[in-house]
């Protein structure tokens, strides 16, 4: 059997079309099943035992078997479908990996477009509000005034700053309730 698998290996390395073919078809099926044991799929299987002859041919000008042809066949297949299991291992870690990281921009920028909108409808209310009661509430939660700071300030008692300030909460409450009400909805 050497012999015969050193002059295959010769008439292949030489380019022989025949030789490849007799090779090809007196093995394709047993190096098929075998590589279907490994990965456990018909058709990568069968790509793969392509895939090797297709290797062998093209660079059959340094194919180096040792004399024996079966068993390097065996050898060549048995590489290949490790490595199509680690690349599939490899592109099922990116796809797990690639959608966790769309999912987090997705979310991001979900919090980001409701936080905008957010401020927008807070700036919207705000600026409704009536102006003696918008500028209690300015002053209160912008300039971080104290509300003896703002009674002097405008020249009112700290008891109209109170009102004002509850007056001013409760219709920003109202106003912002119904927007806070679907972000809570869409963040579950």
């Amino acid at each position: 059997m050497e012999s015969n698998d050193t002059n295959l290996i010769g008439l292949i390395k030489s380019g022989n079309k025949q030789a490849f073919d007799e090779v090809f078809l007196k093995h394709f099926k047993s190096l098929h099943a075998y590589a279907f044991t490994i990965i456990k799929e018909k058709d990568d299987a069968e790509e793969i035992v392509q895939n090797v002859f297709v290797r062998i041919w093209t660079k059959r000008a340094q194919l180096k078997t040792d004399g024996f042809l079966k068993p390097f066949l065996y050898r060549s297949v048995h590489n290949e479908s490790l490595n199509y299991l680690k690349h599939q291992k490899v592109r099922s870690n990116f796809n797990v990996h690639y959608a966790d990281a769309v999912k987090n921009d997705t979310g991001n920028l979900n919090t980001e477009i409701m936080a905008t909108e957010l401020e927008k409808n807070i700036h919207s209310a705000i600026n409704e509000l009536p102006e003696k009661c918008r500028n209690v509430f300015q002053l209160s939660r912008f300039d971080q005034m104290k509300y003896q700071e703002i009674a002097d300030a405008l020249n009112i008692s700290i008891k109209t700053v109170e009102n004002q300030m509850g007056k001013a909460l409760k219709i920003l409450r109202l106003r912002v309730v119904d927007f806070l009400i679907l972000i809570f909805i869409l963040l579950k």
